[in-house]
């Protein structure tokens, strides 16, 4: 089974879940354990990965802020939710984060 995290106005979630008819779609904001979910998704991708650095959120967080994606990855992820590059899928027991040709070709779609 796959399921995909995202928003339902973000356009590469768009993207993702169209080329994925039958994954399982949810909301990020209003439907994800993130308390469970984060630090299986830190482990596997790493916060670079995870971390949205170039979301209007982020732009919108001050200095000490900025910080805590290095100290307090999955806290800061938590309570800001659109930081979270999306789409996050789980698929078989793995992680992928974003919707590129490569993801799509490992998940046996197309892009």
């Amino acid at each position: 089974m796959i399921t995909l995290f995202g928003l339902k106005n973000c356009d590469t979630c768009k993207k993702a879940m169209k080329a994925l008819p039958d994954a399982a779609f949810v909301d990020i904001r209003a439907e994800a354990d993130l308390a469970a979910k984060l630090p299986v998704w830190l482990e596997a991708v790493g916060a670079k990965a995870l971390v949205n650095t170039r979301s209007t959120t982020w732009r919108g967080l001050d200095e000490t802020q900025r910080a805590r994606a290095d100290s307090d990855t999955a806290g800061l992820l938590a309570e800001n939710p659109t930081l979270i590059k999306r789409p996050v899928i789980e698929a078989n027991g793995t992680v992928f984060v974003g919707w590129t040709a490569v993801t799509a070709n490992e998940l046996g779609a197309d892009a």
